[in-house]
């Protein structure tokens, strides 16, 4: 049996990083912020999760400066394990929890690539999973499994586990997302379909916030895949270090979703580092899997009809096999212009009629 416990979605400052010292003070602000939310939340609920948002152990200086990917793969990604990572695990296991991050990081497999990835490390500080985004956003030059998909393939395979892995824990079964993938159904889905009881889903900028996007979506996961959904969001953003003006562009609202797509806890304030807390109960969730006929709606997925959806395809795989890496912004934003003139050519999307003498 799995008691009920405390899953924290932590809400940090993101000071941009542009040396690997700077990581480790991004770390050391996590702890600080890990030490202050155990103390309050313990008081309740014994802490068995605790969710870092991404962009917070090296910021986003990759996308402002609109680095090549090969530099950023060279001076900005980190090794998994390495020290970055040994600093977390040491907290983890300090506090004998599931500790999740994200990192920009190297693979040992491509060299000259480096990948958006989601860690989660086990209560005696070993890394128990590591996921790779699926999505990435128009300004983000992270490689995903897509763009090599026949050498990802030929390592990984094509089952569900080569792109939506699943930990199987004593606190629970636990996927993982980053950003871009909470956008769209299909990765959630993915992982609800190997099995995931709980899913992390960091972090959104705005106007996802204010405008809703990121509430909606992250409680319509839940919904949809009868799961709890962990979305820590980014407290301010620093570009630099030594910045004495922080700006809030992700807006916080960090948040702890149940398997009804309610929400929980909800830090609304972005302005400074803060958490939110929710206690989680995987027996209840499995007893209502088991015996509802109506609110857990994957069991009724009728396959054959959904994979109609998806036969033609949209965006080309293996734009980044052997030496070809993502682009800088500006080809970028004409590669996405592309996927809107192929929707409009098929007939998907109309044009508007101010357009359609283009």
């Amino acid at each position: 049996m799995i008691e009920q416990y405390m899953a924290l979605a932590l809400q940090p400052s993101s000071k941009w990083t542009y040396s690997r010292d700077e990581i480790k003070k991004n770390i050391e602000h996590c702890q600080e912020l890990i030490e202050a939310a155990i103390y309050l939340s313990e008081i309740e609920m014994p802490v068995k999760l605790v969710t870092i948002p991404e962009g917070v152990i090296q910021g986003f200086t990759d996308e402002l400066m609109d680095w090549e990917h090969s530099y950023s793969a060279e001076h900005f990604a980190i090794d998994v394990p390495g020290p970055e990572t040994d600093m977390l695990a040491a907290i983890a296991q300090q506090h004998r929890f599931f500790l999740i991050c994200q990192a920009r990081v190297k693979h040992p497999k491509f060299p000259g690539k480096y990948f958006n990835s989601a860690i989660l490390f086990g209560p005696n500080g070993d890394i128990v999973l590591q996921s790779y985004k699926l999505n990435v956003f128009a300004r983000e030059h992270t490689c995903v499994p897509h763009d090599i998909w026949d050498e990802w393939t030929e390592l990984y395979g094509t089952g569900l586990d080569a792109f939506y892995p699943v930990a199987d824990t004593e606190i629970g079964r636990i996927g993982m997302l980053v950003c871009q993938d909470g956008d769209y159904p299909e990765p959630s889905r993915g992982l609800a379909m190997n099995g995931a009881e709980i899913i992390y889903r960091a972090s959104g900028p705005e106007p996802a916030i204010s405008a809703g996007w990121w509430e909606i979506q992250n409680r319509a996961r839940a919904l949809d895949n009868t799961c709890y959904v962990i979305a820590p969001n980014v407290a301010n953003c620093l570009a630099t270090h030594d910045s004495p003006w922080p700006v809030d562009v992700f807006g916080g609202h960090s948040m702890v979703v149940d398997y009804h797509g309610q929400v929980i806890n909800n830090h609304v304030s972005g302005g400074c580092a803060a958490y939110a807390g929710g206690i989680i109960d995987i027996e209840g969730l499995r007893q209502y899997r088991q015996r509802s006929v109506f609110g857990n709606w994957m069991k009724d997925l009728r396959t054959e009809q959904c994979k109609l959806i998806y036969e033609e395809p949209i965006f080309e795989k293996n734009r980044c096999l052997g030496d070809k890496t993502p682009m800088t912004h500006v080809p970028t934003d004409a590669l996405y212009k592309s996927h809107i003139k192929l929707l409009t050519d098929r007939g998907v999307w109309v044009k508007p009629s101010y357009m359609k003498e283009d």
